[in-house]
């Protein structure tokens, strides 16, 4: 009998974190000065997207520079924001083509809204650019898991198909049935209930659920076959968490 895969292939894990990841900081090789912050998303296609305005460094930094940003996808357990992978994406600046503009300032404001984004689209002239990273290498850490993925294997790659939907979900069951959550886990594992249960992760293999936000612990729950879609992702969340209560 086959076993269930219980968990994504990294490709698609890093992906999936790229999608709703933010920029944080942004370094240049050729640069001796430090890294310094960074605005903006990540594209369809998995490439940083950066939101440059006037007085940035990177500003007047030539296309096909070299440079490092660094991407953090976070969840936010109550009132604790909690890092769930960070990114490092190694490439190469070029400008983000003109008919590409909006395409990708309304993927990036899905997920780090920023009212200056439609600006630098709308207002051509205005000061603030969009600039893209060609993707060279990725060097990701999530959980336990860390690596590098170069550009072939990441762009070749695609999110998680329900991945949208997987988000919905989490805030929705975090926000009005960790009740719910709390007694699955204890009828799960019992070893690992704390008072503090959160579901962490949701994808078409399995969900994560984690216990303790300051030192935690995750239990992973891998679902019987892949969910297609968003319809059968909730129904596997839904007779996880029924099941365990009955």
């Amino acid at each position: 009998m086959q076993r269930p895969v219980t968990a994504p292939p990294i490709p698609e894990r890093v992906r999936t974190l790229a999608a709703g990841a933010a920029p944080t900081h942004v370094s240049v090789a050729a640069s001796r000065g430090p890294a310094v912050s960074a605005r903006g998303g990540v594209d369809p296609e998995g490439r940083p997207v950066l939101l440059v305005t006037p007085g940035h460094p990177l500003y007047a930094q030539e296309a096909q520079s070299v440079v490092t940003v660094d991407l953090i996808a976070c969840r936010d357990l109550g009132d604790v924001r909690c890092p769930r992978g960070m990114l490092k994406v190694r490439g190469w600046l070029e400008p983000v083509p003109a008919d590409e503009l909006r395409r990708a300032a309304v993927a990036i404001a899905e997920h780090c809204p920023d009212e200056a984004l439609f600006e630098a689209v709308e207002t051509p002239g205005s000061g603030s650019v969009l600039t893209r990273v060609d993707v060279a290498q990725v060097i990701y850490l999530a959980g336990m898991e860390s690596g590098v993925l170069d550009a072939e294997d990441y762009l070749a790659a695609a999110p998680d198909p329900c991945h949208e939907s997987a988000e919905r979900m989490i805030s929705h069951v975090n926000g009005y049935h960790r009740d719910q959550l709390t007694h699955a886990v204890r009828r799960l594992a019992g070893s690992l209930a704390a008072p503090d249960v959160w579901l962490w992760e949701l994808d078409r293999y399995g969900a994560t659920i984690r216990v303790g936000v300051d030192d935690p612990e995750l239990l992973r729950v891998p679902w019987s076959r892949p969910a297609a879609d968003g319809e059968e992702l909730e129904n596997a969340l839904h007779c996880l968490i029924q099941h365990a209560r009955s």
